[in-house]
């Protein structure tokens, strides 16, 4: 293991000046090539949707209510009809996701399809035992198992034109702050990538991972959470262990994290572009805060009672009695 030392050294020396070369190449001509977006009815899919039509892409917009205000405020602000399709899709159902193949093959531009993002997602707030097994299975569905339906069934297109797949997961897959059924799904969809990743290297096609920290006020995914809802819908066992009191601080505690994000989503959307155009993406595009960045650094560099520390004095002035 010692003797290729030397080799991995040189590796990790000469990756950054490949790089630098890669970058420096032109970047990609969005003309006649197609891209479909999931989760686009609001934040960052609506954003990167109309990001792309001003770029010259063909859009297929997944919205999960097509008639909705979102999609419908999507076609008035791309100018009607034209490169942007709105098209309705719920990634947890296999046959919309069929469907949103057959109208990208009837409608795919002169340069083919070009690009998968994967961004569709759901969020929610509660400690493990505060939610039901239903929730667990929707959330599953939603933002795993729908990310990897709508991958396999675009896989062909993508491998014959050489395209690109964008994954939308977050630092949250790092560490959690209550919302661990979140923090699940997004492990979970990062560990996909990295097999997806390396697999499809030998047909040209590039898989990214976005890794936003908190943009919550530019997304709206997770809006602010009603203590006494939460102990409306706890089970009378639950009640028993959690007083209404340590909700409310738990609740306060999360939202005051929610009030503290980022505003400006286009910095996300920045590095989804990025990832589509540049003729050298990243693996990975972690858009963060520094102190967001020194946690995820934290929990992947130290030892798991580091950060087990850390998050646990971040909430020790919430006490269950």
């Amino acid at each position: 293991m010692w003797a290729a030392a030397p080799l991995l050294l040189l590796l990790l020396l000469l990756l950054p000046l490949a790089r630098l070369c890669r970058r420096g190449a032109a970047r990609l001509e969005p003309a006649g090539r197609a891209v479909l977006i999931t989760g686009c009815d609001s934040g960052f899919g609506h954003m990167l949707a109309l990001r792309l039509h001003r770029l010259g892409f063909t859009v297929f917009a997944g919205c999960l209510c097509p008639g909705g205000d979102g999609a419908r405020r999507l076609q008035r602000e791309a100018g009607g009809a034209g490169r942007l399709q709105v098209l309705p899709l719920d990634v947890t159902r296999a046959r919309d996701v069929r469907a949103a193949k057959e109208l990208v093959l009837s409608h795919l531009p002169e340069r083919g399809f070009w690009g998968l993002v994967n961004n569709a997602g759901i969020s929610t707030f509660g400690e493990t035992g505060w939610l039901p097994m239903e929730t667990y299975e929707k959330f599953a569905d939603v933002n795993l198992l729908g990310s990897i339906r709508t991958t396999l069934a675009f896989l062909p297109l993508l491998r014959k034109y050489k395209g690109r797949i964008v994954f939308m997961s977050s630092i949250i897959a790092y560490f959690t702050l209550g919302n661990g059924i979140y923090s699940m799904t997004k492990a979970a969809i990062e560990k996909f990538c990295d097999a997806l990743r390396l697999e499809m290297k030998k047909f040209g096609v590039q898989v990214c991972i976005i890794q936003p920290g908190n943009y919550a006020p530019s997304t709206k995914i997770q809006p602010p959470v009603s203590a006494e809802q939460i102990w409306s819908e706890l089970s009378e066992e639950e009640k028993a262990v959690y007083n209404k009191e340590y909700v409310e601080e738990r609740a306060n505690f999360f939202n005051r994290i929610l009030s503290e994000g980022s505003t400006n989503g286009n910095e996300v959307v920045d590095a989804m572009v990025d990832a589509l155009t540049s003729p050298a993406p990243k693996a990975r595009y972690m858009v963060a805060k520094l102190k967001e960045k020194a946690l995820v650094f934290v929990c992947a560099l130290f030892p798991t009672v580091v950060m087990d520390s850390v998050l646990s004095y971040a909430l020790s002035k919430v006490k269950l009695a």
